[in-house]
């Protein structure tokens, strides 16, 4: 399973997210960052920074 802390990239939120691949924790956040965070397009720079911060539990 794959992990991400939305605060890892944004400070004051504490949404987390569980899911089996990169792929799916990235269609996920990009969904809470719209509604969430009112972002109607999600810059590459910030997919990085998603990237980077994704866990593997294992």
């Amino acid at each position: 399973m794959k992990q991400f802390s939305c605060g890892d990239v944004v400070p004051t939120c504490t949404r987390q997210f569980i899911a089996p691949t990169d792929e799916e924790i990235l269609a996920a956040v990009a969904e809470h960052a719209r509604t969430d965070h009112g972002l109607t397009e999600i810059p590459q720079h910030l997919i990085d920074q998603v990237r980077e911060h994704i866990r593997s539990d294992s």
